[in-house]
């Protein structure tokens, strides 16, 4: 394989994200949530702590199994995806929300039965979903014919499909994001301590995975499946960081109960819910958008810009108070995950601190790829919607 920056950063990268992973676990683990500095004392834990045992390995692939059948044979429908550069359109099999309403009770059951289970094995889970997502990776290098580090890294096809079943689509939310809630409910039951705190932060979380599902369809008009292409990067923060890292106010709380006034849970839940319908009201309205141009916004004809290409801009809603909202909702989100920890730990902020530079990443990237794509449209666009994430601050 020919060395480049390029692939000495996509190296760097799949070497750094999995042990920020292993670190934060160890710090939660064993430093109950504070920076980890017991460097002597990190193989055995890991020894003792990560490696795989056969109960982990059987859970874990029944886990994936499960998730497959739900997939393969829930009743549900077919919608179609955005169009490709031939014109077609790939048809996506749409039931996770009858497999999320399965899967929730089931694993509440199972948490009730051996509430110590998850907690006790979340390093061994962590590693099995790891090695999932590394082999689920040489399988998609290997099936694209990549070549190089950056392609591994960064993935070589779109669509990758064994059949009709589409592996980015179904990583996208099955094993990950539902993971995410199932350890949430697993990790809550942990010794019977249930504190406000805890409930408070399961309640936002779960209502977050929950509206995902109710609102699936909505995904196939989403970056990540319309253009990004199915390698490592997607695939282990699908299957790694969303259910690991996403859950740790959850794991922390679990073992550190923390009870809260009303008037905390009070504030914390509407800025929960402030951030919840500012995400998912700016996604609904691009995605309802892109399906018909001339369904109504607020009761009106949408406004927008088109693009000497033809591609629309939407300037109305939302979209016309500022360029990102849903990711002001994001974060918002992310915040009022954190604040029912108080401020024990530095540590359960570091999702909202994470999702603040990535969202400002992404922002700005998408900014540049739409100059470069649209020019002056996307130049009349900004200046008629100049704000990126907050209106009158940023």
């Amino acid at each position: 394989m020919k060395f480049s920056s390029r692939n000495g950063g996509a190296i760097a990268a799949m070497i750094a994200l999995p042990a920020l992973v292993y670190y934060l676990w160890l710090s939660f683990s064993a430093a109950g949530g504070w920076v980890f500095t017991s460097w002597s004392a990190a193989p055995g834990l890991v020894a003792r702590q990560a490696i795989p045992n056969l109960a982990s390995v059987a859970v874990y692939g029944g886990w994936l199994l499960w998730q497959v059948l739900l997939y393969a044979l829930l009743p549900g429908r077919d919608a179609a995806g955005q169009p490709l550069s031939d014109g077609s359109r790939l048809k996506y099999r749409v039931n996770g929300n009858l497999a999320f309403w399965i899967t929730i009770p089931l694993a509440a059951l199972a948490a009730w039965l051996s509430p110590g289970f998850v907690y006790d094995n979340l390093g061994r889970l962590l590693t099995m979903a790891s090695l999932v997502a590394l082999a689920g990776s040489v399988y998609l290098f290997r099936h694209g014919h990549g070549r190089g580090a950056q392609q591994f890294f960064a993935g070589v096809e779109r669509n990758p499909r064994i059949g009709s079943f589409d592996l980015k689509f179904f990583c996208e939310s099955r094993p990950g994001l539902m993971g995410w809630a199932v350890i949430d409910i697993a990790l809550a039951f942990k010794g019977g301590q249930r504190s406000t705190a805890l409930l408070l932060v399961l309640a936002c979380q779960l209502l977050y995975v929950a509206d995902y599902f109710w609102h699936e369809e909505a995904i196939l008009s989403t970056y990540d499946i319309v253009h990004e292409r199915f390698g490592f990067m997607l695939a282990w923060g699908d299957l790694v960081w969303v259910p690991f890292i996403y859950s740790l106010q959850v794991y922390f709380l679990a073992s550190h109960p923390q009870r809260l006034p009303g008037w905390a849970i009070a504030a914390i839940a509407v800025l929960n819910l402030t951030g919840y319908a500012l995400f998912r009201t700016a996604n609904l309205q691009k995605h309802h958008f892109r399906r018909d141009p001339a369904r109504p916004i607020w009761g009106k004809r949408p406004a927008f810009i088109r693009t000497q290409s033809g591609s629309l801009l939407l300037t109305s809603g939302l979209w016309g108070l500022a360029r990102h909202l849903n990711y002001t909702g994001d974060l918002l989100m992310a915040i009022a995950w954190s604040l029912p920890t108080l401020f024990v730990s530095p540590l359960t902020y570091f999702y909202p601190a994470f999702l603040l530079v990535m969202l400002v990443q992404r922002e700005r990237r998408d900014h540049a790829n739409c100059l470069a794509k649209y020019g002056e449209a996307w130049q009349a666009y900004c200046r008629q919607v100049r704000w990126r994430l907050v209106p009158g601050l940023y």
